[in-house]
Formats: structure tokens, C-alpha cells, sequence
């Protein structure tokens, strides 16, 4: 029997790969009730069991096999959406429905950068949704969670950050295939095999931490201005950015302290107790060979970050190994987190 009191939420571009996570993770959630799915005109007025090509290990859930699809057009009855669109026509559309008053919590690219969008990482800049107070948009807004591999880095970089500075970065990931969309669609030349070019995605981890660290000033961020370098791979991985960092630090800081950082990190989800928030956002292991994928990627349902293989660096301070889920914590799962602090905050 559905609950009234859950908040009826709508999925754009339902059945895509980000799509059918939002499906999957939403379908029992506390706060929120899928009641729309929209998808490509090609699938409109269809039963979405009828049209997804579902790929996910879980089944299927019940509540939404009978839903008929809708086109991505701002004519739901739901005013909050979760959107998983392709970047090439999320931008127009999710403009559209912000127009129209819709809630928008974006897990594409497109809106990103714009000033007056919130880049967000709940654990990291949970003030700048007060951007969304300076958006054209009326009842409606956009709010975006960042690029997956950015997602990873950034918390592992939060607590040295706030307490060491930072003054550059080196990164070196190793991304799942299921980074790359639906693998029954995505043909990637991945079996015994590394693929070392993956489009756009070097230059969004060098450019997107430096917004989520900026500070908000007067409806503007101010960016930061340390250095990132990156180098991005395509691995054969189901699930799981890996990623190799160095880091250069402004202040002097030794390993323990680094180690308790990490340890004692803490924010305001947990400190509001969101239902997707890990109970520690990082998990760091003493372990040369952790994290690992198959391991540690689900640790707290995919929302938390390890890290290990932590030692000081010849040319930068340190490096270190930062595991995270990309599907959970670097699109669907960290954005429902993005909406569950708008409704804590009174957005939603």
C-alpha cells in the first residue's frame, strides 16, 4: 500500500543505465515514492516493463513494472525529478522543467558549471544550495551531484583540505564499465584490455573540485585555484572507480594526522542522519592491497569512499588509493542524497 506521506518523485530518462539505478535505489526509500517515469518518445505511452532493457543483478521492482512512461516533457504531476538523461538533450530539458517549477536533482553534466547551479557533495558544500535562492527558475531549480570519479577524489580530499590545504593534485583512475552506460548497448573493446581515453572525463576532475571546494560568496562561487592533473582508464571492473592520488599539501602533516582525518570525518549528513548517508563517509584501510572492488564497493550501500595504500611520495607528500561506488555514490545514489539535504533544508 503506498505511503502518503512519501514525496512523489518523477525519473527522467528512466530507462537508461543512470535511469534504472534511480529505479533501484528509490524503490523502497523512506522519503520518497516514484510516481512518474519519463523516457524517449519512442517508449512513451508504453509499460516501462514492456520497453527497459533492465540490467541490473536485482530484479525489477513490482511497484514500478505497470508504470506507463511519459515523454520528458514538464507536464508530470510530480514536482520533484530525478534525472538521468543523456547530456545531449538534458540540458534543454531539464531547463524546461525547472521553468515549469519542477525540482530538478541532475546527475548529467550539462548544467554543472553554470553559476547559479549547485555542484554538490552533501558532505562537502552543503551551503551551496543557497545558490539555488539566486536561480530565474521560481519554485522551480536545478541541482547537480558532479562527475562520478570526481565524487570519489573530493571526499578523500575533504578532510586533508580543511586541515593541511592543498596545493595540487595528481590522479590516475582505473573506471568501471558500467561507467559507460548500459553494457548491453555500450560496445566496449574491455576484455583483456584497458581502454586509456574515456571523452570529456579528464578535464571535469580537473575543473569540477575546484568549484565544490569555492567558496559562496554573495550568489557566486569563488573557485579554488590548486592544481589537478588527470589521467583517466577504462578498466575491466563491473563497478568501482579506482583511483591512484598524489597530493601536495600547503601545510606540514603527518601520517596519523592524515589517518585521523580521514577517520574522523564527519558532516552534515551524518549529523542530520539523511537515509542514504554513510554512517563514515570514509573508510580507510592500514592494508597495502585495500581497497578493492569486489570487496569494498558496497561498503554502506555503495555511499562510502575507502582509501588505503597510504604512503609519502617522493615527488608530491603523499599518495594514497581511493575506491568508490560509481553508480551509488557517483550518480544515482549520491544524488538522491543531494535531494534528501534539499528536503532537509526546506527546499523540498
Amino acid at each position: 500500500m503506498a505511503n502518503s506521506n512519501k514525496i512523489p518523485v518523477g525519473i527522467l530518462g528512466a530507462t537508461g543505465s543512470v535511469g534504472q539505478k534511480f529505479i533501484q535505489l528509490l524503490a523502497d526509500h523512506p522519503w520518497f515514492e516514484i510516481k512518474e517515469l519519463a523516457a524517449s518518445e519512442s517508449s512513451s505511452g508504453k509499460k516501462y516493463k514492456d520497453v527497459v532493457d533492465w540490467f541490473l543483478p536485482t530484479s525489477l521492482p513490482d511497484q514500478v513494472k505497470d508504470i506507463v512512461i511519459k515523454k520528458c516533457e514538464p507536464v508530470l504531476n510530480s514536482k520533484v525529478v530525478f534525472s538521468g538523461l543523456d547530456s545531449s538533450i538534458a540540458g534543454t530539458v531539464e531547463t524546461q522543467f525547472a521553468e515549469n517549477g519542477y525540482k530538478v536533482i541532475s546527475n548529467s553534466r550539462n548544467h554543472r558549471m553554470d553559476d547559479d547551479v549547485p555542484l554538490l557533495i552533501p558532505e562537502i558544500n552543503p551551503d551551496h544550495i543557497k545558490l539555488i535562492n539566486s536561480q530565474k527558475f521560481g519554485d522551480g531549480f536545478i541541482v547537480t551531484n558532479p562527475n562520478c570519479s570526481t565524487i570519489g577524489l573530493a571526499i578523500a580530499l575533504k578532510p586533508l583540505y580543511d586541515n593541511f590545504g592543498i596545493e595540487e593534485v595528481n590522479v590516475v583512475t582505473m573506471q568501471a564499465i558500467s561507467g559507460a552506460g548500459n553494457p548491453k548497448k555500450v560496445n566496449l573493446n574491455i576484455e583483456d584490455n584497458v581502454l586509456p581515453f574515456i571523452n570529456g572525463e579528464e578535464d571535469k576532475i580537473e575543473t569540477e573540485p575546484l568549484k565544490i571546494f569555492g567558496e559562496l560568496n554573495s550568489n557566486k562561487i569563488l573557485f579554488k585555484n590548486f592544481l589537478i592533473k588527470a589521467l583517466c582508464n577504462r578498466v575491466n571492473v563491473t563497478d568501482g572507480h579506482m583511483e591512484s592520488v598524489q597530493v601536495k599539501l600547503s601545510n606540514p602533516a603527518t601520517k596519523d594526522s592524515i589517518i585521523d582525518s580521514w577517520r574522523n570525518f564527519s558532516s552534515e549528513p551524518q549529523k542530520l542522519k539523511l537515509p542514504f548517508a554513510p554512517i563514515n563517509p570514509i573508510h580507510y584501510f592500514e592494508q597495502n592491497d585495500y581497497p578493492q572492488p569486489k570487496l569494498h564497493r558496497d561498503l554502506e550501500k555503495g555511499m562510502a569512499v575507502s582509501i588505503g595504500k597510504f604512503n609519502t611520495d617522493k615527488f608530491f607528500d603523499y599518495n594514497f588509493v581511493v575506491l568508490s561506488h560509481n553508480t551509488a555514490r557517483g550518480a544515482a545514489g549520491g544524488a538522491i542524497l543531494c535531494a534528501e539535504l534539499l528536503k532537509a533544508k526546506g527546499y523540498i
